[in-house]
């Protein structure tokens, strides 16, 4: 049974980024014995190269590194969608970039609980790539704030958006890279 059908029947319990993490890990270290999974480890463990985040939500790897995974994890609870949404999109180029690292394989999943992540009156701006397109790509730009339509994520890939529901308030989605 996958672990977001275990969190579906109520076996295990979501309610922030940091239980989705934790659970999420001790889920994988279950499935995966003979793996090291570890929290938070910095990106300079692996690789000097510099990339758009400095710490790995989980990493997954074997004993002699010959195999190595990574995956970023979003759970946003206080609104700021079109910040939170340019944060889904810092986490894939993040994921990109340990991939051209040597990753095995990386992923970003995202879980969330209010409906204008997933839809809404406006679908301009980075809306678009989550309301209406349901995948993500190219330039994008920064939403709001300082830096506003200047600073931007270049990402190499499109990656397809499916929402998938978690229950009647909950959806997410897992980019594998």
């Amino acid at each position: 049974m996958s672990f977001f059908q275990q969190v579906m029947i109520d076996q295990i319990e979501i309610y922030n980024e940091f239980s989705l993490q934790h659970e999420l890990g001790i889920y994988l270290r279950k499935l995966l014995p003979n793996y090291k999974v570890q929290f938070e480890r910095n990106v300079s463990f692996f690789t000097t190269d510099q990339t758009i985040k400095k710490e790995i939500d989980i990493s997954i790897f074997s004993e002699g590194m010959d195999e190595k995974y990574a995956i970023e994890l979003k759970c946003p609870l206080n609104g700021q969608y079109p910040e939170q949404m340019y944060s889904f999109v810092k986490d894939i180029k993040f994921m990109e970039q340990l991939k051209e690292r040597g990753f095995n394989k990386t992923a970003s999943v995202t879980l969330v609980s209010h409906r204008p992540f997933y839809e809404g009156k406006s679908n301009n701006g980075i809306y678009r790539y989550f309301r209406e397109e349901y995948s993500v790509y190219g330039d994008i730009y920064k939403p709001t704030g300082q830096g506003k339509d200047e600073e931007l994520i270049s990402l190499m890939g499109q990656y397809q958006i499916q929402w998938n529901d978690l229950n009647e308030e909950s959806k997410f989605y897992i980019i594998e890279i």
